[in-house]
């Protein structure tokens, strides 16, 4: 596997060629991984992607996360993955709990694939017009990671727990 460096090498190589196209989409593209490289995020390149794997250890589970540069819109997409899946007949709950957590919310937002029960949080930011540069990627990282595991243990309750969603979510925001 390669490390950190490498992965970001390889994408600047391969920019070189497509710079003409999409310049700022590709310039953010390679921005994100140093920001992620420079933040001790330990990023790895989704091979044929334009996104970066990497994690956040939280005070409530450990989160799987992707940063997706879309580069021919030029926006960035962050995603915080839930540790678990939902179990199909628990969906239902989940998917209350989801939108009474989403409501309010200024940055981002939760969604449930209803097939296999994966659940995330997404950020996002669109960048056409401006470079993508180290504040903008953070104010699009932090929320997502931040509010996911904010969530995580009523996420949890919810699913496992027996727990309303309606106390779940005034559990967590009171």
């Amino acid at each position: 596997m390669k490390d950190e460096s490498q992965n970001n090498h390889v994408a600047k190589a391969e920019l070189n060629g497509m710079m003409e196209e999409h310049p700022n989409g590709l310039y953010a593209f390679v921005k994100v991984g140093e920001y992620l490289e420079e933040h001790d995020w330990h990023p790895q390149r989704i091979p044929d992607k334009y996104t970066y794997r990497t994690a956040f250890h939280g005070k409530n589970g450990n989160i799987l996360c992707y940063a997706q540069v879309r580069i021919e819109a030029e926006q960035l997409v962050f995603y915080a993955m839930a540790p678990i899946k939902i179990a199909e007949e628990q969906r239902p709950t989940v998917a209350e709990f989801l939108t009474r957590a989403n409501y309010g919310m200024y940055i981002g937002n939760f969604e449930m694939d209803w097939n296999d029960g994966e659940v995330r949080y997404k950020s996002s930011i669109d960048f056409e017009g401006t470079q993508l540069n180290d504040l903008l990627i953070r104010n699009t990282i932090y929320p997502a990671v931040r509010l996911m595991d904010r969530y995580l243990p009523g996420l949890f309750k919810v699913a496992y727990g027996g727990v309303s969603p309606s106390d779940a979510v005034r559990e967590i925001e009171d």
